[in-house]
């Protein structure tokens, strides 16, 4: 060092360390928020909610993420979800609209980033890019060699893009998300092995109809075979077990699909009024009925005409329902009415009451019957399709928070084992109920996860001092045999199983739920 030098020794700026500082804590409010989304056990949510963390973190509006199959790009990604974009705004995403920024990130297997799409030589001679304005662009790709899918942020604040410190976070994002995903594809690759129902949902329109078991699939095979058919089906099972969708699968199907799907509940209409309900009604054909009004014959012409309820219908009608049935043609009631019309109208009944019994009896036609019947499918109960019940529940958890437009939540393990342990007389009906009140009350408290104590507030553990339910006495009945049968067999589980006719499967989940063990309580 010269004479006179003086020693420079770099001071750290106080805006730059409290910047620094304020990064790390990003950084691992990301690690951390990403490793408790670790206990997921499906895909879709794990996806949806770790887009939703990562597009607040950084502060995009819109997020895009995409999976691909082991066959990789060669088809369609398999999985996706989408944060802050339309329907018909997401559509135009997957479609064009970010294909060619997608496209280059997954074949470079880089990240692609960009302060406008729309001034980018690479991408602004896309029409779609031109068309929606699109500026600030972040692309990572999820895994390596190649690619698993890919991660896509669009949109900040005006003016604003996304920085290096943006695009290092979603890179680490990305790296750690991949062994995630890798574990829950294989889970969903291993359970469409073993899911009876894969088959028909490939070839079906199944909206809305949730489930993986064996009953289900039996349905749906049936349901396969009947929708090109026209004819009358006749839907059985007890309540609360799903007949007003599978009528809709069936239509849903159909040659008919085009056309409108008309319900009627038979057991909601006065007799009275029924025939005017069915076939309509012409302008003063009583009191007040001042106008000519079409019945659901008329309203479902070339589509389907669902008549749930079917045994509830009076006799009188029954007798008129079944000459149209014959015939083919319907008069609306009143005088002065027209030419008979002709009924073009697919019918499909449903009933929870045993129609043999109700013929026996003389409340229901049997020649009805007989031309309802033409094709029946009995609808199991849950207790019939055990393994559905948190599928159920998870999807209920989704369509709840929609219509209230409340945060999602989760289910704990605890609620799950909860709900798998619990009798549901009232079929998917009751338990679609269940998880509509616990959602509101976990939402109210600000919670994150539906736990059984929002399920089944009215129940403690057992705690005979409290009154017992139907529910709380099934379960705590459940449980003892089971304690009794297994200590009977030296805990042999098959044994137990075929004691109990129960599946082995179904023994583990009994154990689970109740948090019974061997030696204990």
């Amino acid at each position: 060092m010269s004479k006179g030098s003086k020693l420079r020794v770099a001071v750290p700026n106080d805006d730059s360390t409290a910047a620094q500082l304020a990064a790390l804590r990003k950084e691992r409010e990301l690690y951390l928020r990403l490793l408790s989304l670790g206990h997921q056990q499906e895909l879709g949510p794990f996806l949806e909610q770790a887009l939703g963390l990562f597009v607040e973190v950084a502060e995009a509006s819109q997020g895009y993420l995409e999976l691909y199959d082991e066959d990789g790009q060669a088809s369609a990604p398999r999985w996706w979800t989408s944060h802050g974009f339309s329907g018909g705004e997401i559509s135009q995403v997957r479609a064009e609209t970010s294909r060619g920024i997608i496209a280059e990130a997954l074949a470079q297997g880089r990240s692609i980033d960009t302060v406008s799409a729309l001034a980018d030589p690479r991408f602004a001679g896309r029409t779609s890019v031109r068309s929606k304005q699109i500026k600030a662009v972040l692309c990572v790709p999820v895994g390596d060699d190649p690619p698993r899918g890919v991660l896509y942020l669009q949109g900040r604040a005006p003016g604003a893009s996304f920085s290096a410190d943006d695009r290092a976070r979603a890179e680490l994002f990305a790296r750690h998300l991949a062994p995630f995903v890798d574990r829950l594809v294989s889970r969903a690759r291993e359970r469409d092995t073993k899911d009876p129902t894969r088959e028909y949902r490939e070839k079906l329109h199944l909206q809305g109809v949730i489930g993986r078991s064996a009953a289900l699939a039996d349905v749906l095979r049936l349901v396969m075979l009947a929708a090109p058919l026209d004819v009358t089906v006749l839907l059985t099972g007890d309540t609360g077990t799903g007949k007003s969708q599978i009528a809709r699968a069936i239509h849903a199907n159909s040659p008919r699909a085009q056309g409108p799907f008309v319900e009627l509940n038979c057991a909601a209409v006065s007799k009275d009024i029924f025939e005017s309900e069915m076939f309509g009604v012409r302008r003063g054909a009583a009191t007040g009925i001042d106008r000519d009004r079409d019945g659901v014959f008329a309203q479902g012409r070339g589509g389907t005409l669902f008549l749930d309820e079917i045994s509830e219908i009076p006799p009188r009608a029954q007798a008129t329902l079944l000459q149209v049935l014959q015939s083919g043609i319907f008069r609306p009631v009143g005088h002065g009415a027209p030419e008979p019309l002709r009924a073009d109208a697919r019918i499909i009944a449903a009933t929870n009451t045993d129609l043999d019994q109700a013929v026996a009896e003389k409340r229901f036609r049997d020649d009805l019957r007989g031309r309802l019947d033409v094709m029946s499918i009995r609808l199991p109960s849950l207790e019939e399709r055990r393994e559905d019940i948190v599928e159920l529940a998870a999807y209920f958890c989704e369509q709840g928070s929609e219509k209230h437009k409340l945060p999602r939540v989760e289910l704990s393990r605890g609620a799950c084992r909860a709900l798998e342990a619990a009798a549901w007389p009232r079929n998917v009906r009751q338990l679609a109920n269940c998880i509509e009140k616990a959602l509101i009350a976990c939402a109210g408290e600000g919670g994150h996860q539906i736990e059984a104590s929002h399920l089944f507030p009215q129940r403690a553990a057992d705690e005979p001092a409290e009154p017992v339910t139907l529910q709380g006495g099934t379960q705590r009945f459940q449980a003892q045999l089971l304690r009794d049968t297994l200590a009977d067999v030296g805990w042999n589980v098959s044994e137990a199983a075929r004691r109990l006719d129960i599946s082995h499967a179904h023994i583990h989940r009994l154990l689970k739920a109740f948090g019974i063990q061997r030696g204990g309580r």
